[in-house]
């Protein structure tokens, strides 16, 4: 008998998104502050060819983006990974996993964005150090998320286009500098010297890749598209090669105004290419860039919040957790927690390092999928569904796992710290329900 549980159409949830709003929504999610502070990452380690390992990441990207969106297409009462994992594997520990690495990851995002907004970016304005100002720029998140964030999808349109028209300035700009004779546009077929291009770029595609990731949150909204089998892979497809093409142009304009070295120098490189420039103010690019920064923390650590509650809820993480602040009716301990935890992952690496952990453990959620993809397909349902070919979960399922290896030793040791926390948890969470039920068991 097929399973109809998961296709049902109906939902409590209001399916207002169309195609066009779940295309900017995605957009939105990619096409976010990585880019902004990443692009001198990648200089430094591939050269002036910054558009290459953008495109390699693409690619990539888009392999998982296809079992995501067999997936989601198929069951799309579902919720994520987590979930998709909890129906292939059928294994409570190994769904958790896939869900705290979600949750890790956001954290690890926050605290890498809030040194991008304490760089350059914010040394535009005032000159204080780093760390503190990461620090005191979190406090302020975790205080706005605590408050209530009221998120809709006309400020997702909003801030996305802030962030669009931010990155599209810097390719009109290095026009300009291109038809004053001051560009150098044979400097992105240029790699670094000494180095291998091949491991340069594969190198550099870690850092890249970071770019693209966002994608996956838009399996949260299933249950709010309209006839979602039919726009989710149109838009989510759209979406991440509107950004390929836009991050592409950003890198090749970035590095024709101004040499790698300069970039990688610098923790807000598209700065370095309006100074060149000289017709937009600084500070007024680095408003822009600072607001894609900020909304890219802040709706992370919505998210890694909001999980941390429904994890608590489901029993998955201590309930305590799921504690919410009376009058606001924000999880309030679960805020803390995760503001905690990203305030110390600051102290653990730069921008590049913690960009690199938010890929390493996202590539373990992105295995999962496409593994699960594999796994259900003997599980078979009434309605269409987007189907990819076989080869593309496979071909996914590989990327990840090349990119894996290419993490370095330092990287592992901090996505396993924070794993082993994750299954610290789940064992005392394990334990007190137990221990709760045997206790109530000998009360009757």
């Amino acid at each position: 008998m097929p399973d109809t549980t998961a296709t049902s159409t109906s939902t409590p949830l209001n399916r207002t998104v169309g195609g066009r709003l779940l295309y900017v929504f995605i957009l939105g999610d990619v096409l976010g502050a990585g880019v902004y502070a990443l692009v001198g990452e990648m200089a430094g380690k591939v050269g002036g060819a910054v558009w290459l390992p953008l495109l390699v990441a693409l690619g990539l990207s888009l392999l998982t983006a296809g079992s995501y969106a067999e997936l989601v297409t198929k069951y799309p009462a579902a919720g994520g990974a987590a979930v998709f994992a909890e129906r292939a594997f059928k294994v409570p520990l190994v769904s958790f996993l896939v869900g705290f690495c979600m949750l890790a990851a956001g954290v690890t995002s926050a605290a890498g964005l809030s040194l991008a907004f304490a760089g350059d970016y914010f040394g535009s304005f005032v000159d204080l150090p780093v760390v503190p100002v990461a620090l005191v720029f979190l406090l302020l998140v975790a205080a706005l998320n605590a408050r209530g964030i009221q998120e809709s999808l006309r400020a997702n349109v909003a801030m996305t286009a802030i962030e669009l028209s931010g990155l599209l300035l810097i390719v009109v700009l290095a026009a300009v500098v291109l038809t004053r004779g001051d560009a150098s546009p044979g400097r992105a077929l240029e790699f670094t010297e000494g180095t291998t291009p091949a491991l340069a770029v594969l190198s550099a595609s870690l850092i890249a890749y970071y770019s693209f990731v966002g994608f996956e949150t838009s399996a949260n909204l299933a249950e709010e598209v309209k006839d979602v089998r039919r726009v989710y892979p149109r838009a989510l497809f759209g979406a991440l090669i509107t950004a390929g093409v836009v991050y592409v142009a950003v890198g090749v304009a970035a590095v024709a105004v101004a040499p790698p070295e300069q970039l990688a120098s610098s923790t807000g490189p598209l700065l370095e290419v309006v100074r060149v420039a000289d017709v937009v103010p600084e500070r007024v690019f680095a408003v822009v860039a600072l607001v894609a920064v900020a909304n890219g923390a802040l709706l992370t650590m919505i998210m890694a919040s909001r999980l941390t509650y429904g994890m608590a809820r489901q029993g998955l993480l201590p309930a305590g957790l799921a504690r919410v602040l009376p009058g606001r009716r924000t999880p309030w301990v679960a805020i803390v927690a995760t503001t905690v935890v990203a305030t110390g992952l600051v102290f653990t690496g730069d921008l590049g390092a913690l960009a690199e952990t938010v890929v390493l453990l996202l590539l373990v959620v992105f295995i999962s999928t496409n593994v699960a993809v594999l796994v259900l397909r003997k599980d078979t349902v009434q309605e269409d569904h987007f189907r990819v070919a076989t080869i593309v979960p496979v071909l996914g399922t590989a990327s990840c796992v090349l990119l894996l290896t290419q993490q370095a030793g330092q990287t592992w040791l901090r996505a396993g710290a924070l794993v082993l926390v994750g299954v610290a948890l789940y064992l005392v969470t394990r334990f007190a329900r137990r221990r709760t039920a045997v206790q109530t068991s000998g009360d009757r």
